[in-house]
């Protein structure tokens, strides 16, 4: 009895797509299927790589069209623009403010000049500047109170901002003065010689507003005191008024 041999029957696979593929393309006879092969091959390579490209590149506006594309380009130029117009603005609004600024300081300055002159005009401050001091010493006679006011009178003319007398009396336009017993009232305080005169300001013009001929020099010589004038850098006016 012949041997029998039993064979299990090994179930069938379908193949897939990509293995027909393979087999179409590794079957193709003659030179002319090689070629076809080659050039279906450099496709797929071609496609591979333009693929693994189009992924490295950021992909926002790939999908525009043209028309889109131009539409976000003027509205990134209406966007800069206006940036660049509040950027004006508020560089016009800091110079106005800067020049504002500027203005009211000059204001301030000025306001503040004009208060020093009047302080200094009606003798409520001290002042400090260069000048002389005229110092006027009784020897043989007593000081006329003419020959004081026409001194006083002289360094005024001569452009003397401010002048004190023996460091007590700081001497305003509407200044007095009268001869008295012992010496002279000035603003009605009794002052004693020796007298000292300090006015501030220029000192050449000012010396010369007393040593001139027939002048205040002159004067006091004529009643019997003597006159010496010294010239300061600085000279500091501490007399003040109260009730200018």
């Amino acid at each position: 009895m012949p041997e029998a041999h039993s064979h299990l029957a090994q179930p069938s696979e379908e193949p897939t797509g990509r293995q027909r593929l393979i087999d179409a393309l590794t079957h193709v006879r003659g030179g002319r299927g090689q070629v076809i092969v080659a050039v279906l091959l450099a496709v797929l390579g071609f496609g591979a790589v333009t693929q693994v490209n189009s992924n490295d590149h950021d992909a926002t506006y790939a999908g525009y069209r043209q028309q889109d594309l131009i539409d976000v380009l003027n509205g990134l130029a209406g966007t800069t623009q206006r940036a660049q117009d509040e950027l004006t603005r508020l560089q016009e609004t800091r110079n106005r403010l800067n020049s504002d600024t500027q203005q009211r300081q000059a204001a301030l300055s000025q306001a503040q000049s004009q208060v020093d002159v009047l302080g200094i005009m009606a003798g409520t401050v001290p002042v400090t500047g260069p000048g002389i001091r005229v110092t006027i010493t009784e020897s043989t006679g007593q000081v006329n109170v003419d020959s004081f006011l026409d001194l006083i009178e002289e360094l005024r003319s001569a452009g003397a901002e401010a002048i004190q007398v023996n460091g007590k009396v700081r001497l305003v336009a509407s200044s007095a003065f009268e001869q008295g017993p012992d010496g002279l009232f000035v603003d009605h305080q009794l002052l004693t010689p020796p007298y000292t005169v300090d006015a501030i300001g220029n000192p050449d013009g000012l010396a010369g507003a007393v040593s001139f001929a027939h002048g205040p020099q002159d004067e006091f010589a004529h009643d019997g005191a003597e006159v010496s004038v010294a010239q300061r850098h600085t000279l500091k006016l501490t007399a003040v008024r109260t009730n200018p």
